[in-house]
């Protein structure tokens, strides 16, 4: 899964557009995915300070665990 295709999925289960970043940043409660130099965070963005960060090597991974972040927030199978 990559970042394109989560939108898509999000999208299908009504997710609010506010409740997630697919651009990193730091927008208030938020979760968020972020491209860096070695690989990619997720993380929660709240009040501009990033929480629950975890690093992995590939898109597909920080996608998997974006979706499971916000499936167990919002309640989605």
């Amino acid at each position: 899964m990559n970042r394109a295709e989560l939108i898509k999925f999000f999208q299908e289960k009504n997710i609010p557009i506010d409740s997630y970043s697919m651009m990193g940043g730091l927008p208030n409660e938020a979760f968020c995915i972020n491209k860096i130099d070695k690989g990619w965070e997720v993380y929660y963005s709240e009040r501009g300070v990033k929480s629950q960060l975890s690093c992995f090597d590939n898109e597909e991974d920080a996608c998997m665990h974006l979706k499971d972040k916000v499936g167990s927030i919002i309640g989605f199978e």
